[in-house]
């Protein structure tokens, strides 16, 4: 990993992939960090170049005091794509990452070559629920969040199968920044983009677990009707993180996707 200065922060971010492939750019969910894309790795890294980063607040990349605003999460990344000397990127989101990656292809068209947006959504209510987040992690830290986000974001056939991964992953819900959380809590909480998807002029994917409780299928839906042309593949067997859970189906499909262009 490395760092680098943009948009006023300084961002934690790696580059690998051979150097003259296309690009492909790896944003992360909420609470999460550029680790949590370690399954698309290998599948990636082969024939593209692939820039994995944290969010502001997340991972290595500085937490500033909040609220944060999708919008600013955008500026960051077009910062970095800047500061890095990248014109054009495919895009790959989930959760928080595809929230952004949603307004980058609205307001930044020409930086993308394709959009993949995963187990996200186009507007999350109620605030209410955000703000008893944000309550929590003030009052408890990252640590009263571990139990009950772990279960909404995988199955209890992978609670039982694979207990050191549900570990690392709960490793990286604890070292998320306090302020960084509450921040990105804060964009989400205020982000409405339902309206605006019909903007959106890159080849889309969305991806989502079919057990996906947060983001659910239905809300997938709602932004592939609202992008003409859009296309969605449903995953059996996996909650939120589903390029964790079912990372072979994942790949395949993203692959799948990719290579058109």
């Amino acid at each position: 990993m490395a760092t680098i200065h943009a948009n006023g922060i300084d961002i934690n971010y790696s580059l690998e992939g051979p150097a003259d492939a296309p690009m492909v750019t790896l944003s992360n969910s909420l609470m999460s960090n550029h680790a949590m894309w370690d399954a698309q790795r290998a599948a990636l890294t082969e024939r593209y170049r692939v820039l994995r980063y944290d969010t502001r607040g997340h991972g290595g990349t500085e937490a500033t005091p909040g609220p944060y605003t999708i919008a600013l999460l955008v500026a960051d990344l077009c910062g970095l794509l800047d500061a890095l000397d990248i014109a054009e990127t495919h895009f790959v989101g989930l959760s928080m990452g595809g929230m952004i990656g949603q307004l980058l292809a609205i307001e930044h068209p020409a930086r993308l070559r394709s959009l993949t947006l995963c187990d996200t959504s186009s507007h999350m209510g109620p605030a209410s629920m955000w703000d008893e987040r944000i309550r929590v992690a003030e009052s408890e830290g990252m640590a009263g969040l571990v139990e009950n986000t772990l279960a909404r974001w995988f199955t209890p056939a992978l609670h039982a199968a694979n207990p050191g991964e549900i570990a690392r992953i709960g490793a990286m819900i604890r070292g998320t920044s306090v302020v960084g959380f509450a921040g990105c809590c804060a964009a989400i909480r205020a982000m409405d983009q339902t309206a605006m998807l019909s903007r959106i002029a890159a080849p889309t994917m969305i991806i989502v677990g079919a057990e996906d409780k947060g983001t659910t299928p239905e809300m997938s839906r709602i932004i592939q009707a609202g992008i003409p042309g859009a296309e969605i593949v449903v995953l059996p067997d996996a909650a939120h993180l589903s390029n964790i859970e079912q990372a072979a189906a994942f790949n395949e499909v993203l692959r799948g996707f990719l290579d058109r262009f």
